[in-house]
């Protein structure tokens, strides 16, 4: 087995099509055809269903793919620790992210690590919170920032960063709007503004309000902060969302209170594989991580 057989193989299958592989990796449709079925043959098995030129996995095939994807990561890995041995502040780190993440708390991280590493480069991947998890278990990034940090992860090593509260997020005119605190309890006849379900933020949210015997009205939903803020402040419903995503500005027309009895929270860390190491840029940037978010929290209180 060689891998640029590999290659080609993960190439076909990602796009169900030999011509269109062909073209991707600037090779002959030809070669690509004989080098699957080079590989078919030392393996004795069909990995594709064909049809013409457009072929499907076949179940093996799906499997066979699944271990050739774990490989090439740590190819890959292993060239880049090649590279950066000499010199890891010139490497490359890839970090996932979800999307609460994206407007403060990575971008200032990033920002801070950049003035102490100005030629290390930043590859991001955006992705859902179990999304997240299965790219660092399989590989295709080597850590990600998640809220909250998963525990008793048997591939997976969380590490907390910080605290943060969930507040509530109101239109304007809302009959809350000016008071000082609010109780979460005030909101059960509110129609809700949340994450679709799958998302962790949602699960938070539902389960603190069951807490006091409830199940929210969720009228709207939306995959992006940017959406939900959006909505809450067009007059739609109210929303409960991570604080740090209004650091920077509140939406127009809407206000931000404290959630109280019960006050919701959420773990905010990076995870990474408990079953690789992580490469030489990645660590410089992990063990950064933690040094400066425990600085900020210092500088806070």
């Amino acid at each position: 087995m060689e891998l640029r057989q590999i290659k080609y193989f993960i190439e076909v299958a990602k796009r169900e099509h030999v011509t269109d592989a062909a073209h991707a990796l600037h090779v002959a449709q030809s070669a690509v055809s004989r080098q699957i079925f080079n590989l078919e043959a030392e393996l004795g098995v069909d990995l594709f269903i064909r049809e013409g030129r457009t072929v499907k996995l076949t179940p093996i095939g799906r499997i066979f793919l699944d271990h050739m994807e774990q490989a090439i990561h740590v190819i890959d890995d292993a060239t880049q620790v090649v590279e950066e041995y000499t010199d890891p502040e010139r490497g490359t780190i890839h970090i996932g992210f979800p999307t609460s993440m994206a407007t403060y708390i990575l971008p200032t991280a990033i920002s801070a690590f950049r003035e102490q590493y100005p030629d290390v480069k930043f590859e991001l991947h955006q992705g859902s919170y179990s999304e997240l998890k299965e790219a660092v278990v399989k590989g295709s990034v080597n850590m990600a920032l998640l809220g909250p940090v998963p525990a008793n992860e048997k591939k997976l090593q969380g590490t907390i960063l910080f605290t943060e509260d969930i507040v509530a997020l109101l239109p304007m005119n809302h009959p809350k709007a000016t008071a000082p605190a609010l109780y979460l309890n005030d909101l059960r006849h509110d129609s809700f503004v949340l994450f679709p379900e799958g998302f962790v933020l949602r699960d938070i949210i539902i389960n603190g309000c069951q807490q006091l015997g409830f199940q929210p009205t969720v009228s709207f939903e939306g995959e992006d902060i940017d959406a939900i803020k959006g909505l809450v402040s067009a007059g739609l419903g109210i929303s409960l969302v991570p604080e740090i995503t209004l650091v920077d500005c509140l939406p127009r027309a809407t206000v931000k209170k404290a959630v109280v009895e019960p006050s919701i929270s959420r773990t905010v860390g990076v995870i990474i594989p408990s079953e690789r190491q992580l490469l030489p840029t990645e660590k410089l940037f992990y063990e950064f991580l933690k040094d400066f978010f425990l600085r900020l929290e210092e500088f806070q209180y």
